[in-house]
């Protein structure tokens, strides 16, 4: 599933495109959605929310669009868009304009909603660290609410804060030390608070480049995630991979079993650092 930052870039690609121009192509491939039509009306803007999309016409309505795993919405050229494109049965939307067509492909949701009932879809999330909302000391409290989850589980559960998937949830975990499998009543205020801010850290400062990074280095940039089996970057032990969250909600995670040792509720909490 994409990471809040990967949403975010395909946001503002959608709304440079599209933002000021008048629809003149506008297909939805999903259900009764397909006999909407807003063609003649202008897209005010395209904003992220979380994971989510949502994309504002002057009308008073937003297009929503989630990617959930495969889903991805690409922009190009009106003179590009081709029979072959048309006719993939894998397009749920094409949204066009006299500069651009936004493709997307492989989407996990779409709707239509009036803007002023947007939160009907988005209103669950926690706090964006994306977004404007972002508040730190709300995300720590909302990570309070279930002592006895695992840490990554917390983290990945998106009412309590959004837009960190199984990659920035690995990386963020291994940078602060601590086990994704640590419930989180283990860890004081101090150390989610911590987490909390490397979390948005990392986020904001992966906005910089063309892809998530956490290390700083774009040619090598991510530390543990997708690692399996290579030495750890800080202490040279294997990488594993385990599985956290309940069985509906079960995801996989990369860790380092030396540097990220398990915290029991009656120990001490790990010290946050960086490689």
């Amino acid at each position: 599933m994409p990471e809040g930052d990967a949403v975010w870039r395909t946001a503002r690609r959608l709304h440079d495109a599209l933002v000021g121009q008048q629809i003149s192509l506008w297909e939805l491939r999903w259900g009764d959605l397909g006999v909407s039509d807003r063609r003649g009306r202008t897209t005010i803007e395209v904003v992220p929310r979380g994971k989510h999309i949502l994309h504002r016409l002057d009308d008073g309505w937003t297009l929503h669009s989630h990617l959930r795993m495969e889903g991805r919405w690409a922009v190009v050229p009106p003179g590009r868009l081709g029979h072959r494109d048309r006719a993939d049965p894998v397009v749920r939307a094409l949204v066009g304009c006299a500069g651009a067509v936004a493709i997307g492909r492989r989407l996990g949701m779409l709707d239509l909603v009036p803007t002023a009932r947007e939160s009907d879809l988005v209103g669950h999330l926690g706090p964006d660290l994306l977004g404007p909302d972002w508040d730190a000391d709300r995300a720590v409290a909302n990570l309070l609410r279930d002592l006895g989850r695992p840490l990554g589980a917390a983290l990945l559960d998106q009412t309590n804060l959004a837009g960190i998937g199984t990659m920035w949830c690995a990386e963020i975990c291994f940078l602060e030390r601590v086990s994704p499998w640590t419930p989180v009543g283990a860890l004081d205020a101090g150390t989610l608070g911590a987490i909390a801010a490397r979390a948005h850290r990392l986020l904001t400062g992966s906005l910089a480049h063309r892809e998530s990074v956490s290390t700083g280095n774009p040619r090598r940039p991510l530390y543990i995630y997708g690692r399996p089996g290579r030495p750890c970057p800080r202490c040279g032990t294997p990488v594993a991979v385990g599985e956290v969250g309940e069985p509906r909600a079960r995801r996989t995670l990369h860790h380092c079993p030396r540097c990220q040792p398990l915290v029991a509720p009656e120990d001490p909490a790990p010290r946050s650092g960086t490689p």
